[in-house]
């Protein structure tokens, strides 16, 4: 399958910046200038109607099987590097064996009949089959998921398409999410903000070497968006006096005697990141086990648990369980990721 895949391969686009409409995309207040599918397009201008219809289809046999976000962009990242994103039939000299399809799935190795390897719902679906029965693949490394799958003679080849089929797969899931509003966000690279504010208290600073995310005020009731495609893994709400006794999550909080995040959300991305969105003002609008797309809207700005007043904790995390022992600065965490959190 790879020798084949090498003459096939396309070109990742990989940017931070892009276009919206004719000029530099930029933002006027809490508002976007530019839809997710709009930005998705800017950031994947290099794929074809074809190679999109493609992503389509992963995706959709994707949702229909119930496969989380991070099982579609494993699945769009193989196509991506078996066929390009393209239903290749037979090659002749240069066929790879006899592998056929979107994943150049061979029939000689029980992947199905030829016909039905050329039907890119069915070869999806095989795809997926096989990756549940993987034990952890939903934790391993994209490539290692993949290669257990896949069997590829080049195991590490998976590797470097991860951040174009996240965003491919962003610009599918944004275009089922409907009409966003006036609060809909433009994306870098598949990341966004989560809300326009400004920084009011940062990351384990000397002041609070406890904090282990980043405050950034807004007013209440203000959307918080999902800052990359993801699983909702958490929907608690955590308040509590400090007593012990109990203290509810849809009226204000205090510093002084109440303790908790109040209403958050905690997300699971591709990467095997989380992100965590606290002090939200009623229970948010998501359920565990539903999948959101970048920019999505997850909950609104308030002032709930431990809060001197509306603001969004942000936090986010290497890995799972969240806990102090993985959080990292929210600012660095999304500069590499192309947002810079701290601009107005």
């Amino acid at each position: 399958m790879t020798s084949r895949a090498i003459l096939l391969v396309v070109s990742a686009v990989v940017g931070v910046a892009f276009l919206c409409g004719a000029g530099l995309f930029a933002l006027t207040g809490a508002a976007s200038a530019c839809s997710v599918a709009a930005t998705a397009r800017g950031a994947t201008g290099s794929h074809d109607a074809e190679q999109l219809r493609n992503v389509e289809i992963i995706v959709t046999v994707g949702v229909r099987h119930g496969i989380p976000v991070r099982g579609q962009v494993i699945a769009v990242a193989v196509a991506l590097q078996e066929s390009g994103l393209r239903n290749l039939g037979d090659l002749g000299d240069h066929n790879d064996h006899d592998s056929l399809g979107l994943f150049q799935q061979r029939p000689s190795q029980g992947w199905g009949a030829p016909a039905q390897l050329m039907d890119p719902e069915y070869a999806a679906s095989a795809f997926y089959r096989k990756l549940v029965t993987i034990a952890g693949w939903q934790t391993m490394p994209l490539t290692v998921a993949a290669q257990a799958v896949q069997r590829s003679a080049h195991p590490h080849a998976y590797m470097k398409w991860e951040s174009t089929a996240t965003v491919l797969v962003g610009r599918i899931l944004g275009q089922s999410a409907g009409t966003r509003g006036p609060g809909e966000q433009c994306v870098s690279g598949g990341w966004t903000k989560p809300v326009h504010g400004s920084i009011v208290s940062g990351f384990r600073s000397a002041q609070r070497p406890g904090h282990d995310g980043v405050d950034i005020a807004a007013a209440k009731g203000t959307s918080v968006h999902a800052v990359a495609s993801g699983l909702v893994i958490r929907v608690v709400c955590n308040a509590h006096l400090r007593d012990g006794g109990p203290y509810s999550c849809d009226v204000d909080g205090n510093p002084v005697n109440v303790v908790g995040c109040g209403w958050y959300v905690e997300l699971l991305h591709s990467d095997s990141t989380v992100t965590r969105y606290c002090h939200l003002v009623r229970r948010p609008p998501v359920d565990v086990g539903q999948q959101v797309s970048v920019g999505q809207m997850i909950g609104n700005v308030g002032s709930s648990g431990r809060s001197s007043g509306p603001h969004l904790h942000l936090e986010t995390h290497t890995g799972q369980p969240a806990t102090e022992l993985n959080a990292v600065d929210p600012l660095a965490f999304l500069a590499i990721r192309g947002v810079d959190l701290a601009a107005a």
